[in-house]
């Protein structure tokens, strides 16, 4: 049986889709088999909360009188791009604000940055622009100081180049004599922690682990209103090792993703300081997932046993970009508190809220039961999906080279 996503939307408009959660697929799958849930549902709704580094916010503030082409900006002191049109500028998540010492006094602490902007606009807080300018003889104007807010700028729009990574590294300290201050979070030495950043059995790419229904034009949720996968996000691979089932064992496909500022909510767009590492954006994203198949009904039937994950030591091999895992264990493992590495049983801890997704996917399955809220067909698939296309990380090619043919 094959459904189409023509009638699926159909059956939604008319508020008859049947939706479920990937957690409540489970037991549907497990009960009735994959053949009959791909009858029974219609969508699966997925679910994640964690920092995402590689997001920012493209602003358009409005001209000044006289005009402006500004070239220099700081929104509350943090430094924004502004190699654009007269009034545009991007401020990246982990900009940092300008004067923080960083780790000069080691750890940092990072108490604003980028993403604290990003927040404070969402909460519709007044935010002071800093501005600077060359003069034109069509922009006069040289100097801005001023307040905004995101209900008076044109356009506000969250772009997010790397998002929703599917599957990441488990992170440990297996060789360092003090602990260490990671993007993962601080972790002890002698691997006495380890820490993790993935909402698992809910999470949007590892329900449909081929994307087979997630690519360019794909409607989400995002940070609590509607957003789109624009493109394959950076460091997108899907041809990493995966498991009999297609899960991926590491880190593999990405999105880059974009929606409106202005309609959504800092319940699901939060800064994070991250101790002696910086400053990261807490994103909420939730995929709706067409049940189109058995294949997808399989698929969006994963379970946190099913998906496994590399541990890595944080204190040489990642830094260094050398050496194997220590070894891969599961998220059912990672979950329930405890790992075993090495022979020693360790205690775990996300930075992924899986409350937080549940809640995500809770919220993105009463918008579809409503009629609100339709799935997107992608007018494009993102690279791997189905085909078997595989291509290398650039981290995994030779560096380049100099002048002088040497490696820097």
């Amino acid at each position: 049986m094959t459904k189409t996503y023509e009638e699926i939307n159909e059956r939604i408009r008319n508020r008859k889709a049947v939706v479920v959660t990937a957690e409540e697929m489970i037991d549907i799958v497990e009960e009735k088999g994959s053949a009959a849930a791909a009858r029974e549902v219609d969508v699966v709704t997925t679910g994640t909360f964690g920092p995402m580094c590689s997001s920012g916010a493209m602003l358009n503030v409005g001209h000044t009188t006289p005009r402006m082409k500004i070239t220099r900006a700081w929104l509350n002191d943090v430094p924004a791009y502004c190699g654009l049109a007269a009034i545009d500028m991007y401020v990246g998540a982990t900009e940092v604000q300008e004067g923080d010492p960083l780790n000069k006094v080691f750890p940092g602490a990072f108490g604003y940055g980028g993403a604290h902007v990003i927040e404070d606009l969402i909460r519709g807080k007044d935010v002071v622009l800093r501005a600077e300018a060359y003069g034109t003889d069509c922009y006069p104007r040289k100097n801005l100081e001023t307040l905004i807010r995101l209900e008076e700028m044109n356009q506000a729009v969250l772009l997010n180049p790397r998002n929703g990574y599917q599957n990441y590294n488990v992170a440990v300290n297996a060789s360092k004599p003090k602990p260490i201050y990671t993007y993962l979070g601080v972790l002890r030495p002698k691997t006495a922690n380890a820490n993790y950043c993935s909402a698992g059995q809910l999470s949007p790419l590892l329900n449909d682990p081929h994307y087979r229904t997630i690519g360019i034009g794909t409607r989400i949720f995002l940070g609590g209103g509607v957003g789109y996968v624009y493109f394959q996000g950076t460091q997108h691979n899907p041809g990493v090792t995966r498991t009999e089932g297609g899960i991926p064992k590491g880190g593999a496909g990405t999105i880059a993703v974009t929606g409106d500022l202005k309609a959504m909510s800092a319940e699901y767009v939060r800064a994070a300081s991250i101790t002696g590492y910086g400053v990261s954006l807490t994103v909420g994203i939730g995929i709706p997932i067409p049940v189109l198949d058995e294949q997808m009904a399989r698929f969006t039937a994963v379970k946190d046993s099913d998906i496994v994950a590399p541990v890595i030591d944080y204190g040489e091999s990642y830094p260094n970009n050398t050496g194997a895992p220590l070894g891969h264990v599961t998220y059912a493992e990672l979950k329930s508190g405890t790992i075993e590495v090495g022979g020693k049983r360790i205690r775990t801890a996300g930075l992924s809220s899986t409350s937080r997704a549940r809640q995500i996917a809770e919220e993105l399955k009463e918008r579809i039961e409503e009629g609100s809220f339709l799935v997107g067909k992608p007018v494009e698939l993102l690279p791997g999906a189905e085909s078997g296309v595989t291509f290398k990380m650039l981290e995994d090619r030779p560096p380049p080279r100099n002048g002088r043919g040497a490696v820097p």
